[in-house]
């Protein structure tokens, strides 16, 4: 499933996926050696979620039985879990990985797992101020509202 890249000169194989950049690589070394992946996937596990190897370094999986976070997809470090099937969210955003390979950046930025009770605090910031969990929240804003499938907020 070819995804479309933030970089403009990424290379792309015949198939039209990504090639691995050393970006990419960066931050899986980093996402794995500040434990935000190794959590990403034990909570894809825990969810029931079937790990597979993505696009751009990221780990994509299935299948998440659990009720929370309420997302139609969110990222621990380079895992994006969901409860759907990504063919079905790619049709409906083909933009969805491009947020969450942002988000999956946050991680590195955060130093791993810091990033959880950050964004939890960005959230509820976003609630304070906009009574959405997303329209505040400088983690959603920097990974791009509308790449993520969320509605602009009304006003800035």
């Amino acid at each position: 499933m070819p995804v479309p890249s933030s970089e403009p000169s990424a290379p792309y194989a015949p198939s039209g996926v990504p090639l691995p950049t050393r970006g990419w690589r960066f931050r899986r070394l980093a996402n794995a050696v500040n434990l935000s992946t190794p959590l990403g996937l034990a909570t894809a596990r825990l969810g029931r979620a079937v790990p597979r190897r993505g696009p751009v370094g990221l780990w994509l999986a299935e299948g998440y039985r659990l009720g929370f976070p309420v997302a139609s997809a969110f990222t621990v470090g380079n895992v994006v879990i969901t409860a759907h099937r990504f063919d079905d969210l790619l049709t409906a955003n083909p933009r969805l990985l491009l947020h969450e390979q942002r988000h999956s950046w946050q991680y590195v930025a955060c130093g791993g797992l810091p990033m959880l009770p950050l964004y939890a605090l960005a959230m509820g910031w976003s609630w304070l101020r906009t009574r959405d969990r997303w329209s505040a929240n400088v983690f959603e804003r920097r990974a791009g509202l509308a790449d993520g499938g969320y509605r602009s907020p009304a006003t800035d």
